[in-house]
């Protein structure tokens, strides 16, 4: 990848991760990046190109992360690889909101895929759900739609991180009682 191309990206992503798709607006683009909207066309053609290479970047990105999370031991490295990640987050969150979207939902089914399979182990560990892999990894899809919801660039910190993963420590704890 270019630099030029990078530097598009990179302001792109941002934007996408707070905005979503409403936020990709080539004026806008260009006056972030300091360059005219001929410049972005040259390296782009359109919008929808450059909306495809940002999903591809969120892909790899996301990849990455996932490989991340699946070497966590604990709950307090899974929050450190989260906090580094603010914005892979929400760029993941707006895939979620526009899902009727078919380019976002395909890419949305891939990251899913992989990123729960990585996650899996240390979220047993974390909700203390180590016996019942299967409870485990339907407590972890549901929680992860309930917490795409929440999330925000201002909510997203480590105390808010613990105290999500501390109530649903204890829904799992009261289920397991009520059995």
């Amino acid at each position: 990848m270019r630099e030029s191309e990078k530097i598009w990206l990179e302001i792109g992503y941002k934007c996408f991760a707070h905005n979503g798709p409403n936020g990709l607006k080539v004026e806008r683009l260009s006056k972030e990046v300091g360059k005219n909207k001929s410049s972005f066309y040259h390296l782009f053609a359109d919008l929808e190109v450059f909306t495809e290479r940002l999903l591809e970047l969120h892909l790899s990105r996301a990849q990455a992360i996932s490989k991340l999370e699946s070497a966590a031991k604990n709950e307090e490295e899974l929050i450190a690889i989260i906090l580094e990640h603010k914005t892979d987050l929400l760029f993941n969150r707006q895939l979620r909101i526009y899902r009727n979207r078919h380019e976002f939902k395909a890419y949305l089914d891939r990251i899913i895929q992989f990123s729960t399979h990585g996650l899996l182990p240390v979220w047993k560990n974390i909700i203390s759900l180590s016996e019942n892999g299967a409870l485990a990894q339907m407590v972890l899809h549901l929680s992860l739609e309930n917490f795409y919801l929440q999330i925000t660039e201002e909510t997203l910190n480590e105390s808010w991180l613990k105290a999500y993963f501390a109530n649903i420590r204890k829904m799992v704890s009261l289920f397991k009682q009520s059995k």
